[in-house]
């Protein structure tokens, strides 16, 4: 995993592909099967998905997070559970405040996945070589304590390692295993960027990435196989 730097401050409406892959040609450069990991607040930023929040409104931010929401699921205080657009659940409808000038709030990408495939084509045009890109946003999990970035928009590679079939070591028939590639490559870039130290984008190498053109709904559980909804 190498951390890209040199990106700089990317403005709504700004063209982000063009200094992404200045950033990486000035360093780790982009080889065959590399996976690009670029923060979803970056993408969304460059995209326009910001919103001013009024400075004399309290309940400006519940209101921008409702908004957002498909359904609430859980409320706590001011923390709201929600479903988004996208079909993720998540904390505010993933409505961030961290990372952004303070009075503005960034919201999550129209489309995660057509984001991630448009830096792809770009990046390859660049480069000259096939590599996938992860879109990642932080998201809680449940039961656990802390964060970890999970995959919410990706292309050029499979969402799922489907071990389902196969025999571990000891010759048993593995019956629900499935990984979350895309997801455990989320997570391991975010360990170069990290949460504030303003690098939005990392290279994974050396990965063997397990072909295939799916999207980040392919991990959402559909509702009738989730044990507490």
């Amino acid at each position: 995993m190498i951390a890209v730097t040199g990106i700089g401050e990317v403005r709504p409406g700004n063209d982000l592909a063009e200094p992404l892959a200045d950033a990486i040609a000035a360093g780790p450069g982009l080889e065959s099967g590399d996976v690009v990991v670029v923060t979803h607040k970056v993408v969304s930023k460059a995209e326009g998905a910001v919103v001013e929040l009024p400075s004399d409104d309290p309940d400006a931010h519940r209101v921008l997070v409702e908004s957002e929401a498909a359904e609430v699921i859980r409320r706590r205080g001011d923390l709201v559970i929600a479903r988004t657009r996208h079909g993720f659940i998540c904390a505010n409808a993933g409505v961030d405040r961290s990372n952004v000038e303070a009075g503005w709030a960034v919201l999550l990408p129209e489309d995660p996945d057509r984001s991630a495939h448009r830096l792809r084509l770009r990046l390859e045009r660049r480069f000259g070589v096939p590599v996938a890109v992860v879109v990642s946003d932080t998201f809680g999990r449940p039961w656990r304590r802390g964060l970890v970035d999970v995959a919410i928009g990706f292309s050029g590679l499979a969402a799922v390692d489907d071990h389902r079939g196969r025999l571990d070591s000891h010759g048993n028939e593995l019956v629900v295993t499935e990984v979350a590639v895309v997801d455990e490559l989320a997570a391991a870039a975010d360990l170069v960027m990290g949460k504030a130290s303003g690098i939005p984008a990392a290279v994974v190498r050396g990965f063997v990435v397990p072909p295939g053109e799916d999207r980040a709904t392919d991990l959402v559980r559909p509702p009738d196989e989730d044990l507490f909804l």
